[in-house]
Parts: structure tokens; sequence; C-alpha cells
């Protein structure tokens, strides 16, 4: 039975902010708005404005359990969300507002935007990408949910003393995350080394060390809309706060360094990878993401539906690069050994749920595990990729008996030098689909990187051309550029027709044709790249491209956001 509740909507108007922010100081962080710092005045309007996302955010997640449609899962070492305040205060339409409300109060809305810690959770194109597309998911209404880890510190801060260059620790969490939602009773146990004690045909996983995830929430809220997704981020805590003995003992730093090893996992964004021991951690790092995550989708695939069957049509597990690519074996292992499906029927659920996205076609900058490194950490999962490689091997052979060479160049265990796992090679296989980021960089993986795999399955590669969202990089970072000339720009995705001229066919949402007012000429060469003619006798986009302009005030668009 649900319980009776009643309650009031949070309003936007400029009166209810100022008596939400204000409430949020006093009430929430305790502080006396006579003595109260720019930061505290942050979290403040942070936690104001969120509560303001809340209401559309379980809205959402209730319209998509009724709905029972197909959940994407996105898969990510990093997101590199940035500074969220100004972002949504841009999808909920009232940046206007809160800044009127602030100054009301005497207070500055950028100055508090320049306060923000910029979470230390990606630190490149790759993380940049996971977070604009989760934006796009929410934007377009799709259910879907990211999956991260919570690093405590970012890379590193940069800061010159003395004329040199010195390195710190990102500490992002320093002051807070007023954005995320702790989810105490939402944890999973992450398992490392042990032995397998063989069973028949089963196998079982035992003696192992294990870590605990803990799971933390993140809004990520759609434009203009009521649709929002949830970013998922892991943090790492010890199944055993301390050994009391050796504390008793005086052995304070042994009585606490299991504690340490294991949240070790979640500290630090990519750990420097030039010894063995980080390298170690860097491996424990990706499983602990994948672990966590693969349990989180198939214990809320159950609640939902009281059945694994049903698996395949109703999840989609997207692999951002080959970071979360051990989330293969790790869903056979969980299929397999507990919840007891065959190894054919786990093998083939596992080959319709994954697709894989390309970041790079230097070799030496694929990732590669030693084989010996991945079976002291992750014996089981070794197992079970020998076995994938064995399956795919020989029906290779039964298709290319004569090629020797094919099948060396296309196995999963690279033989040539010490034994290694290709991380790349393991997502190409059972990915049902895998694509490149650009139209080049698409068309050049299949004619070198994967040339192989192209010959193998044909309809396997495509092409996503990846972009950033303009809302966050036009209407956010740059609002005056959009608005000087133009008024309140469209912040929907437009994009020029010639970014997509020639592309392969590739699987998109594609809106319909429309005229869309557009920035101005050094506005959308900075989001394009095109060399506009931006005078009104002009009459076309660019000069690569032939599309016609519908007018002096309008550009002739399509609108694209790929999913």
């Amino acid at each position: 039975m649900e319980p009776r509740i009643s309650y009031i909507s949070p309003r936007l108007n400029e009166e209810a902010l100022q008596h939400a922010i204000a409430y949020k100081l006093m009430f929430i962080l305790g502080k006396d708005p006579s003595l109260a710092n720019k930061h505290e005045w942050l979290n403040a309007t942070l936690f104001a404005v969120r509560d303001r996302l809340v209401e559309r955010w379980l809205r959402a997640h209730r319209a998509r359990i009724s709905q029972q449609a197909r959940q994407v899962y996105y898969l990510s070492m990093e997101f590199l969300i940035g500074r969220t305040l100004s972002n949504a205060l841009l999808s909920l339409g009232i940046y206007e507002d809160v800044k009127t409300a602030l100054a009301g109060m005497g207070l500055d809305l950028e100055e508090l935007i320049d306060e923000e810690n910029d979470p230390g959770l990606g630190n490149g194109g790759l993380g940049r990408l996971a977070a604009c597309f989760l934006d796009s998911l929410a934007t377009l209404g799709l259910p879907g949910r990211g999956y991260g880890i919570r690093y405590d510190y970012g890379m590193f801060k940069q800061n010159i003393i003395d004329g040199r260059q010195m390195e710190s620790p990102d500490y992002w969490l320093e002051y807070g995350n007023p954005w995320e939602f702790e989810r105490h009773k939402t944890r999973y146990t992450v398992r490392f080394g042990g032995r397998i004690q063989h069973e028949g045909k089963n196998s079982r996983w035992l003696e192992t060390e294990e870590i605990i995830a803990v799971a933390y929430d993140q809004i990520i809220p759609g434009y203009e809309t009521d649709a929002t997704n949830t970013l998922r981020l892991w943090s790492a805590q010890a199944s055993s706060e301390i050994n009391l003995g050796k504390f008793n003992q005086g052995d304070y730093f042994a009585a606490v360094e299991d504690k340490n090893h294991s949240e070790n996992v979640s500290r630090v964004l990519y750990p420097d990878d030039s010894t063995y021991s980080g390298r170690e951690l860097r491996l424990r790092q990706e499983y602990f993401l994948v672990s966590a995550t693969v349990q989180d989708i198939l214990f809320r695939h159950y609640q939902l539906y009281q059945t694994y069957d049903n698996l395949a049509d109703k999840i989609a597990i997207h692999l951002n690069d080959t970071h979360p690519v051990l989330s293969i074996p790790e869903l056979m292992r969980l299929l397999i050994d507990e919840h007891r499906f065959s190894w054919d029927d786990a093998f083939g659920v596992t080959c319709q749920v994954f697709s894989y996205t390309n970041h790079t076609l230097m070799s030496e900058a694929l990732e590669t595990w030693p084989v010996e490194m991945l079976g002291k950490i992750l014996p089981r999962h070794l197992q079970i990729i020998f076995e994938i490689n064995d399956y795919f091997l020989k029906t290779m052979q039964e298709h290319y008996p004569d090629d020797i060479a094919l099948l060396s160049r296309t196995s999963i265990i690279d033989e040539s030098n010490d034994r290694r796992v290709r991380m790349a090679w393991l997502a190409v296989v059972v990915s049902h689909k895998v694509n490149g980021v650009s139209e080049l960089h698409s068309r050049l993986m299949v004619e070198s990187l994967f040339a192989d795999f192209a010959r193998i399955f044909p309809r396997r590669f495509t092409n996503v051309t990846n972009g950033v969202t303009p809302r966050r990089w036009l209407a956010a970072a740059n609002s005056c550029v959009l608005t000087e000339r133009r008024g309140r720009p469209t912040k929907t995705g437009s994009s020029c027709a010639c970014w997509r001229r020639k592309s392969p066919p590739s699987p998109v949402k594609t809106r319909r044709s429309t005229t869309t007012n557009w920035p101005p000429a050094s506005a959308r060469r900075a989001i394009t790249g095109c060399r506009l003619r931006p005078l009104p006798h002009r009459k076309r986009c660019c000069r690569s491209c032939r599309r016609k302009w519908s007018g002096p005030v309008s550009w002739r668009v399509t609108r694209s956001l790929r999913v």
C-alpha cells in the first residue's frame, strides 16, 4: 500500500527562490546569513535549485517504470560534467529569475557560479562526450542512466611556484557536493583475487577479497522538458572499517591498512600506471566500476520484471572506450554462476546487450592486460575470456580453415610477446555494434585497426559523429555571444547540414528539418568550423556546403541529436 502524502511543489518565481535560498542556508547548512561566505551561499542556491529538479526527476522515474521501456546504460571511467549550476538553471529556464532573486539579496550569480568546484570526474574528450550523451538522452526523453566512479580527487591542480609548475591533489569534494544523493542502502560487494573451484561444469569463485561499492546519484536534467536521467557514481568502502585488535596493540597504521587499501580504488582518477602496483590499481578500479554497475543493472531489472528471460529486450549497455570492457565477462559470470544460465544462453544475451565506442586507432594506446595479472586479480573472468576466445576461434576456423594468420590476428589473447588480453578485441567480438567517433576515424578503423573484424562482421561497424551540446558550450559558457544580436536562441541541438555530408548510414534519432534562429557568424563558426558568409545577400551556409540560406535572419538547418 502506497503512503498518502501531500506537499507543496517548489515554485519558480523570484520571491519563492529568495525564500528557498534563505531557508537552505539557515536550516540545511545552519549558517547565519550575516556571517555566510560565498561558498555557503552557493551551496544554499544549489540546494534550492536541486529541489526544483527533484520533482520532475521522480516523475520521470515513475513514468519509465510504468512504460517498461528499454533502458540505456552508459558506462564510462570519466564524466566531465563541469560546473552544474549554470547548466541546471538553463535547463529549468530560470537563469534570469535566480539572477534577479540573488541580486535582491545583495548577491551576484556570476560570482557564485565561479565559486563552484569543477567535479574531478574526468579530464578530456572521453569524459566530455559521456556527459554530453547523458544531456542529449535526457533532452530527447530517452530512458538512460550513466555509471561511473565517484573519485575523491581529480587528476591534479596546477600551480606555479617560484616559476615552476607544481602539481597538487584536486580535492573537489572539499565543500561537499549538494547535487548528489547518497544511497546508503544501494551497495554491492565487489570481489578480487581468490581461487576457482570446479564442480562438474560449474565453477565457484572462493576466498576472495571484498570491497563495498556505495551509490551516489546525481540528476541529469533535460533542456526545457520534464525528462531527467541519473548519473550513478560508485564510491569504495572497506568491508571492515578497522582492525580493533591491532589498534589496541598500538599498531595504529596496520589497524587501518586494509581500509586504506580498499578505498584507494575510488581515490584518484587514472592512478599512475608506470609501476606494477599502479597498473594493478588501475585494473582493480576498472573492475570495481563494472562489477557494481552490472550487479545494479541486474537487480533493477529483476525488481521490475521478476525474470531475466527478457534481459536482452529491456537493457542496452554501451561501453565508452575499453575501460569498462570487463563488464562483458562480469555479466557472463553473474548469469552463469549466480543466475544459473547455460554458457550458450549467457553468451547469446551478452552479445545482444553490449555496444562499444572506439576512441583511438593507435595499437599502443589500446588497453591490454597481462594474463598473469588478470589471473591473479580476476581468475574467474580470465577463465570466461579464455572460453569466449576459444568459442570465437573455433567458429572462425570453420569459416576460414586455411587462414591461420587470421586466427592469430583476431585472437583475443595476444601470444606474440607476453601473453596479454586485448580488451578492444574482446569488445568487438562480443558487441553487436562498434562505432568510431568521426567519419574519418570510422573509415580508418575498418581499414586498418579492425580490418580483419570488418571482413568477418561487415554489418557490425558504424559511424557516430560525436560532438558537444551547444547548451553547455555556447548558451552557458558564452551566452552573450548568442544573445547580443539574436535574442534568446534555440538550444535544442541544431547542426549545420555539412556536418553530416557524405557520412555513412548510422543509427541516429533525427528530427525533421526546420527553420531555426541561429547565432551570428562568429558563434556559428566556433561550433561548426564552417567559414560563414554572414551578409544577407550571401546564399550559402558555408563554402563547403550547398545548403541554401532561407533568409536574412534564419538558417535552414536540420536538428539532429545522436543517441
